[in-house]
């Protein structure tokens, strides 16, 4: 799986966290690969499923450094 692009919204909070992610696939082309890190709590709820619902692929949702960052990484359709 190669990266295409990555963000980081640890220090966002939602519902930027959400935009944040959705302008930076807005550039990519389908099937490219996009790396967020967002941390725990309502980022790490709302994002995938907000990501889910636009009708990308969540590949891996995964805790980083003892759990309060994650890493999600999503395929755009």
């Amino acid at each position: 799986m190669d990266v295409t692009a990555t963000i980081d919204i640890t220090k966002d909070t939602c519902p930027i966290t959400f935009v944040k992610t959705k302008l930076k696939l807005e550039t990519l082309s389908s099937g490219d690969i996009l790396e967020v890190f967002l941390k725990e709590g309502e980022p790490v709820k709302n994002v995938p499923r907000s990501v889910r619902d636009e009708g990308h692929k969540v590949l891996l949702l995964e805790p980083q450094n003892g759990g309060s960052i994650y890493r999600l990484v999503i395929e755009k359709k």
